[in-house]
């Protein structure tokens, strides 16, 4: 056996599982599965917001606390004098 025909079994081979993939991809068995995991980027869309909102509620609040009773004046905080 040459090296040519290594090569031509090889190609064969990846050519039949390239099919054999695409097959599986495409088959109707597999839609709804694959329908359920085009949709999960967007399953968790209200608890993320909800939770992102809650943790700068609770910075802004504990930046208040520390500031005093007013919240310090943001050109004050970077120590800009110009106000």
């Amino acid at each position: 056996m040459d090296t040519g025909t290594f090569r031509g079994i090889i190609t064969g081979l990846l050519i039949l599982a390239f099919l054999g993939i695409t097959a599986w991809a495409y088959s109707r068995r597999r839609k709804p599965d694959f329908d359920e995991a085009a949709n999960l980027p967007f399953a968790d869309e209200d608890d993320t917001r909800d939770r992102d909102s809650h943790a700068t509620t609770r910075h802004s609040e504990t930046r208040h606390e520390e500031a005093g009773s007013r919240p310090a004046d943001s050109r004050q905080d970077r120590g800009d004098r110009n106000a």
